[in-house]
């Protein structure tokens, strides 16, 4: 049995990294396989949980904002979704958990891998060679997806999309790279220059998949399991829908729910009650918008609600060796969604929770 055909049989019905990141243990998932695994483990969960942190930082201020809730429900249950959504969540996790791999690589963490020095010495271009420590991108790509790709088990079309997904974040990694270059020479001169490819920020990455997430395509397949057997049939019709999608591009199969009403069996939580921004400086334009698009688009108001933050303040070294600080109070104005008088609750056999207003210390 091959490695890949190990991580398959020890993988998981399809819970996602996402969930793997929270609520579910990487030695679960690597305990009866190969003890090669066990060495990235700590690794594919920090790459996990930086997808996580790169979702809700994209999607903050978005009617979908990357909740837990619709993260687990999309894959337990036999509920396999394969939204717009969903497509950003497979590919942000399959980047998370590639670009954690490749950088601890890179750092030395593993004993079988180091800096990618495959090209060090020939001449990249005019004036500069490669040299210096790259990143080792192709153990990331490979490592990652072993891990990630094995956890789509299944062989219908929402699993064709979700390996496609997976491959086109790993792609994303690829395309934020950076070339950074030293200057060598006389006094300074720069005569020549050695250079090597390096990760770019996570964010960029996630700056990167939200285009292609805005970009994404639909495609119309059979929604259906595949036959036993995975007929001959059944590939061909994957293969027609995919026909003319670059890999670099996100692709789902069904239209999003409506995001602005709750709905518990999809785990939509709705708008109401999400905060938004209004009269805030230094913010994007689609901050600034926040307040229509959660709030007015969803049909319901935007309340203001004023609270006490206390927080350290005035803060001074004394010799030697402590920091002082005041306790300074501060009124903070919020602004939240809300039903307008008299309006029926948008969902049915649920309470609204308040919003809780703490001081932050």
């Amino acid at each position: 049995m091959g490695q890949l055909d190990v991580t398959s049989a020890m993988a998981l019905p399809m819970l996602c990294l996402f969930q793997l990141a929270s609520t579910w243990t990487v030695n679960n998932f690597l305990m009866t396989g190969p003890k090669a695994f066990l060495t990235y483990a700590s690794s594919v969960q920090i790459g996990a949980q930086s997808g996580i942190k790169e979702c809700k930082y994209q999607f903050a201020w978005d009617k979908w904002n990357c909740p837990e809730s619709t993260l687990t429900l999309s894959t337990l249950n036999g509920l396999r979704i394969a939204t717009r959504e969903t497509s950003f969540v497979h590919a942000i996790s399959g980047a998370g958990v590639m670009y954690s791999l490749t950088k601890n690589c890179s750092l030395g963490d593993f004993d079988s891998c180091g800096c990618d020095d495959t090209r060090i010495g020939q001449t990249g271009g005019r004036g500069w060679i490669w040299g210096g420590c790259s990143d080792n991108i192709a153990f990331g790509e490979k490592i990652s997806r072993q891990f990630v790709d094995a956890l789509e088990d299944g062989h219908d079309s929402r699993a064709a999309v979700n390996l496609h997904n997976n491959e086109a974040g790993r792609l994303a990694v690829k395309a934020t790279m950076r070339k950074v270059c030293k200057c060598h020479g006389v006094s300074g001169s720069c005569s020549i220059q050695t250079c090597w490819m390096q990760l770019a920020d996570f964010r960029e990455v996630g700056n990167y998949l939200k285009i292609k997430y805005q970009h994404a395509k639909k495609l119309e397949m059979d929604k259906k399991p595949m036959k036993a057997g995975n007929s001959a049939g059944s590939r061909r019709a994957i293969a027609h829908a995919f026909r003319g999608i670059f890999r670099t591009e996100l692709v789902y199969l069904e239209d999003s729910p409506n995001y602005c009403i709750k709905n518990q069996s999809l785990g939509v939580q709705g708008t109401e009650g999400r905060e938004c921004l209004k009269g805030h400086r230094n913010i994007s334009q689609w901050e600034r918008r926040s307040c229509r698009r959660l709030c007015y688009e969803c049909g319901l108001r935007v309340v203001e609600r004023r609270t006490e933050v206390v927080s350290s303040c005035n803060c001074k070294f004394h010799w030697c060796c402590t920091v002082k600080c005041e306790r300074c109070t501060q009124v903070v104005t919020k602004y939240y969604c809300a039903r307008k008088d008299g309006a029926r609750k948008q969902h049915n056999k649920t309470k609204r929770k308040p919003v809780a207003m703490t001081a932050i210390n």
